[in-house]
């Protein structure tokens, strides 16, 4: 389950890629389409400064808020050979 990190309210534009930096802001880049391969120049939309913890995955939830929700991590082991 993700719980809220911080309030941002963050107004998405279609053919942007929304995620937090590695200063913990709030960045946008173009999303690359079709023949035309390079992606936009980041944009940082809102300067929030989240401090990360290791071992959660951050992202921008629907509301437009950052969140963070417990990395699942292992599965099935592999069979050794």
């Amino acid at each position: 389950m993700a719980e809220k990190v911080a309030k941002v309210g963050v107004k998405r534009e279609k053919g942007y890629l929304y995620f937090l930096d590695k200063k913990g802001n709030v960045s946008r880049a173009k999303m690359a389409r079709g023949k035309k391969r390079s992606g936009g120049k980041v944009q940082v939309v809102a300067k929030v400064g989240v401090k990360k913890k290791s071992g959660y995955l951050y992202f921008i939830d629907k509301q437009g808020d950052v969140s963070m929700a417990k990395m699942v991590r292992g599965g099935r082991k592999k069979k050794r050979r």
